[in-house]
């Protein structure tokens, strides 16, 4: 027995994932990063210890991910997008990383809340709405389905504004989400590439007597790489996504110093990291669109060079790039990217135009985002020039090569070759950026069915008749496991009691539920679940705006960017509406709703501010008036973002998705309140027509004028005056609100939003108003009987499984992409690899 080893394994505290691990490293980062001992660290720094706690378990995974990409020499999707919206990184990764029980199980020994450490992080600013959440959603299910990809982006140092609300109105605030460090990030300076603006071109012939082109830039910036893991759900797969930030070649220039010029000495920094300072700046003046396009050349030139470096560096020759990367472009935003491939092929790398121009075309594909004219951006040909003269010197001779495929096809049509140019040549010549990524690309697709149907008959009509084949749709999808499985634990555990945890990423199998239907018990507590979400949703309510709201009303809620396509004061014309017949009849049965809105207004959007200011002075009226007896409460939600939404989404009895048909895209909110239970009221637009058929056309709220009834109305000559003056309920809504009763008397106010309404009313709130009321009792009607509303809200989610994002990037990966999924294999600790000798493995790319 004396001789007898005992073998005792002891697991490392930077992988290990059992509670003892769990807290004995979290106190080592406590100690070592975050340099605090215990009685001095503040609520931060123990959100950051967990943070790194986390991180350090991610790493390995990353690590192991890279290096298998590497040596295998993979096929690898690069996503390109001008916003990532995140979301708090803590929660999803502890879910992830299977871990969630343990880590709270570990702080809570400890002495802490995992709750309170999960509202320390402060989430990255990255995006906007829809276009950058779906693109975040998307790099989750790529992860989830061992997809190789690389997200790239730009670091906004702010990022998207803070609102606050200052009586009524909308207050942008900086959003400095920096500003005590990023603990998931890894900067990589070592792999910065650099960035050309201005100048002018000068022509050379080779030494092989070929005509070449050098670009001579006035400004050089640096771009700097900040990788960020991004983690598949119980898999090895961690993925990256790639964000640039911007600096000064030299950050300070000591001539200008010591000779007094302050200023001059930083001018460079300030210039270079102007670049990555802010998610879209005002574009209203001159400055604010050239420093937009500089934005979105910037983080397209560092993606392409990285992508080169990744490639060269595995072995691979330029010239077949398209074999081994698939780039998609999100929306119209990294277009340029299609010239600057075509300059780094031809400039840099010395190809032939139309080789270079094959391996452009196969390696991009191009996604669709919008319907409306606005946001398919155009860039006049003089900022262009000014900017990118190279980049307009080849755009030029791709429209040439592109104008004589069309005459070619259409000869003597000179109309089509106008509809089809990359530069519109009416008035001032700006360059057709959405055209500009469909000729560039191999692929084009919409984001949902009726979506991808107006691509084709009315945006990019021309496109389609030319290359048909191009065109697909891929319907959009949201990640369940954030959005249910991270957002709503308790729905998650009845659900997964009842089928399994298999659901969680083959959402389809949610269609299983339809089993227990008939279960009264089963419906009871899906019931006592919602309520209890619900309660909880009040307290939040309360703590922040000070309003008692019925928890057991009915909480309907619009949740989205403010814009007037998606029409938010229809919403609040439905709400007087119910104010001005409880006035009326104050004895009057009707159901109790509280109206909760959250959403941001582009900043320099005046009109939606004003719809803002008319939620809130409609709700400072009718949450105090005594009549009313608390059977409407109407609350805005201020500084909506991800976590809001994880707070919303699962408390939601009904969702708003009113937009006008043919406006929307697709949507998104709408697949994550119908996942939670939610039952939705809407128009056919967008993933609404998809969602009805899913869930069923007896299981969703329709109303409001088909796409085509919508062109039919306006061809006719729509007159909005016609229906204020034929709808007595309707005409005193818009009376009461022009004669200043939510506005103390300021007739003024909101004299602006009725003028566009009753004179023009582009968005036909006006036309849709009596079907949009009419549906809105029938709403009612269904909440008064609360076993059928709960069937419904059953079916909603059992039928739900089409719009999981894993669905959307399968499509991607078989139409588009070509790519096949790659075992990860977690390697063991990094140290355990090293030789001690000194010899170390050539450094990975990526």
């Amino acid at each position: 027995m004396q001789n007898q080893k005992i073998l005792v394994q002891v697991e490392d505290d930077r992988t290990g994932l059992s509670v003892e691990t769990l807290k004995r490293a979290f106190l080592d980062n406590l100690f070592y990063i975050q340099g605090k001992f215990p009685e001095i660290a503040t609520s931060h720094d123990h959100y950051m210890a967990l943070a790194y706690t986390v991180r350090d378990r991610l790493l390995q995974r990353w690590i192991s991910t890279t290096e298998t990409y590497a040596k295998t020499n993979v096929r690898t999707v690069g996503y390109l997008s001008a916003e990532f919206l995140t979301g708090p990184h803590l929660g999803n990764n502890l879910l992830n990383l299977g871990i969630y029980d343990q880590v709270q199980q570990a702080v809570s020994e400890l002495g802490l809340d995992l709750e309170t450490l999960l509202e320390e992080e402060e989430e990255p600013g990255l995006g906007n709405g829809g276009l950058g959440r779906l693109a975040s959603c998307y790099l989750n299910s790529l992860a989830a389905l061992e997809i190789p990809a690389i997200g790239y982006g730009i670091r906004y140092e702010y990022g998207i504004f803070d609102q606050e609300i200052r009586f009524g109105w909308q207050v942008e605030i900086t959003d400095h989400w920096l500003r005590y460090g990023n603990p998931w990030e890894i900067g990589h300076p070592e792999w910065a590439v650099e960035v050309k603006l201005g100048g002018f071109t000068q022509t050379s012939i080779d030494k092989q007597g070929r005509y070449r082109i050098k670009w001579i830039p006035d400004k050089v910036i640096k771009g700097v790489p900040y990788d960020t893991p991004i983690l598949g759900y119980k898999t090895n797969t961690a993925n990256t996504l790639r964000l640039w930030t911007a600096k000064a070649i030299e950050s300070f220039d000591f001539a200008a110093f010591n000779s007094g010029d302050y200023f001059g000495a930083v001018h460079e920094k300030i210039f270079s990291e102007n670049l990555s300072k802010v998610l879209y700046p005002n574009d209203e003046p001159f400055q604010g669109k050239q420093l937009r396009l500089e934005q979105q050349y910037f983080f397209v030139s560092c993606s392409l060079q990285d992508i080169i470096r990744i490639h060269r560096y595995r072995g691979d020759k330029v010239e077949t790039l398209h074999e081994k990367f698939a780039l998609q472009l999100n929306d119209t935003h990294p277009a340029i990217a299609v010239p600057e491939l075509m300059r780094l092929l031809v400039d840099e790398h010395s190809m032939e135009w139309e080789q270079a121009w094959n391996v452009t075309q196969k390696t991009f594909a191009y996604t669709n985002h919008t319907l409306l004219p606005e946001a398919l951006e155009r860039w006049s040909i003089g900022l262009f020039a000014y900017l990118l003269p190279r980049h307009l010197e080849i755009i030029y001779e791709i429209n040439r090569r592109f104008l004589n495929q069309v005459r070619a096809k259409y000869p003597n049509d000179g109309e089509i070759l106008r509809r089809m140019s990359l530069i519109d040549e009416s008035g001032e010549r700006y360059i057709r950026m959405a055209h500009l990524a469909c000729v560039g690309s191999h692929a084009i697709n919409g984001v949902a069915a009726l979506h991808t149907e107006l691509l084709k008959k009315q945006i990019l009509p021309d496109f389609y008749k030319f290359s048909p084949e191009k065109f697909s749709n891929k319907t959009n999808g949201v990640t369940p496991r954030r959005f249910i499985v991270l957002s709503n634990p308790r729905l998650t555990n009845l659900i997964t009691s009842k089928i399994g945890d298999n659901w969680t990423t083959h959402l389809e199998d949610l269609r299983n539920l339809e089993a227990f239907i008939d279960d009264p018990g089963f419906r009871q507590e899906w019931c006592q679940i919602k309520q209890s979400i619900k309660e909880d949703l009040a307290a939040y309510i309360y703590k922040e705006n000070g309003i008692i709201v019925n928890n057991h009303s009915l909480f309907d809620i619009h949740t989205k960017r403010i814009h007037e396509y998606k029409r938010q004061h229809l919403n609040i014309l439905h709400i007087i509406t119910l104010y001005n017949r409880i006035k009326a009849n104050p004895d009057i049965n009707l159901i109790p709703r509280t109206f909760i809105f959250a959403g941001k207004a582009a900043p320099s959007y005046y009109m939606a501010k004003l719809i803002i200011k008319l939620i809130h002075s409609v709700a400072e009226v009718v949450n105090n008036d005594p009549d009313i007896q608390g059977r409407i409460k109407i609350v805005f939600l201020k500084d909506y973002n991800v976590k809001l939404a994880q707070r919303i989404c699962p408390a939601a009895d009904l969702s708003e998705q009113i937009s006008l048909a043919g406006k929307e895209a697709s949507g998104t909110g709408n697949m994550k309140f119908a996942m939670n239970g939610a039952l939705t009221i809407g128009t056919l637009d967008g993933a609404n027509i998809e969602i009805r058929e899913e869930v069923g056309v007896e299981n969703f709220f329709l109303f409001g004028l088909k796409t085509e009834e919508v062109s039919a109305l306006k061809a006719s000559g729509y007159n909005p005056w016609y229906y204020y003056q034929n709808n007595s309920e309707l005409h005193l809504v818009i009376n009461r609100i022009a004669e200043g009763y939510f506005s103390q008397g300021d007739c003024n106010l909101f004299r602006p939003l009725l003028d566009t309404l009753l004179n023009w009313d582009e968005y036909l709130l006006l036309a849709d108003y009596q079907s949009y009321i009419d549906c809105q009792e029938r709403v009612s009607q269904a909440y008064r009987n609360p076993d059928y509303w709960t069937r419904m809200s059953i079916l909603n989610v059992a039928r739900i499984g089409k719009f999981s994002s894993d669905r959307a990037i399968r499509e991607y990966c078989q139409d588009i992409w070509k790519v096949e999924p790659v075992k990860i294999k977690l390697q063991e600790y990094a140290s355990a690899k090293v030789n001690l000798n000194g010899h170390f493995a050539k450094p990975h790319p990526i």
